[in-house]
């Protein structure tokens, strides 16, 4: 009896040490553990649905405004084409504005020749309205060619860098055709022959 009793009592106090180790390691593991309890979602989960969410979203506004921005651009880029190339057509063929002014220069000429202030009627009749006339169409010339090049550093559609380029070179070939008529390379000015009277 005296064993027995003996024995039991070593195997309780052996059982009593050793029982605060395995609950130390159980607290451990359970610590470590990355399952998740009573079926929830796993830790962490939750800061990888926020990122994705917040990248979404991040990529989703990105994208919204790209178009916002890019749009006044481009519709002011077009209409800027077609003004140039509208400005260059008019200087080539000419505009009313002109033939406006060229109206005005000849009839200031024939008065200038009733009241005696000028004397060169042909200059008067001709000359005048005639560089006048250039004279507008050069200033067309230049403002198609301003605009033109404006546009071109702004656009990148291609019809409208195409439409952009045709006012440009209609710029250039008005500002040419004016320059010729003001300085009177095409033709030159119309004289009286010595001796003639310039009534006759």
């Amino acid at each position: 009896m005296g064993t027995t009793t003996g024995t039991t009592t070593t195997d309780k106090r052996a059982d009593d040490e050793t029982a605060p180790e395995a609950d130390a390691a159980r607290e451990t593991a359970g610590g470590t553990s990355t399952e998740p309890e009573d079926g929830g979602p796993a830790e962490g989960s939750g800061d990888l649905q926020e990122t994705a969410d917040d990248t979404q979203d991040d990529t989703g506004d990105d994208t919204g405004d790209a178009p916002e921005t890019a749009r006044p651009t481009g519709v002011a880029a077009g209409a800027g084409a077609v003004v140039a190339a509208g400005l260059g057509l008019a200087s080539v063929t000419g505009t009313w504005l002109g033939t406006l002014m060229s109206e005005r220069q000849k009839l200031v000429g024939q008065i200038g020749l009733q009241s005696g202030k000028v004397t060169d009627p042909i200059a008067a009749a001709y000359g005048t309205p005639w560089h006048a006339t250039a004279l507008v169409n050069g200033v067309f010339a230049v403002l198609a060619m301003i605009v033109a090049a404006v546009t071109l550093t702004q656009a990148r559609t291609t019809w409208v860098r195409a439409v952009a380029w045709g006012g440009l070179v209609l710029g250039v070939l008005g500002l040419f055709i004016a320059a010729g008529m003001y300085l009177d390379l095409f033709a030159s000015m119309p004289a009286i022959p010595k001796g003639a009277a310039p009534g006759a």
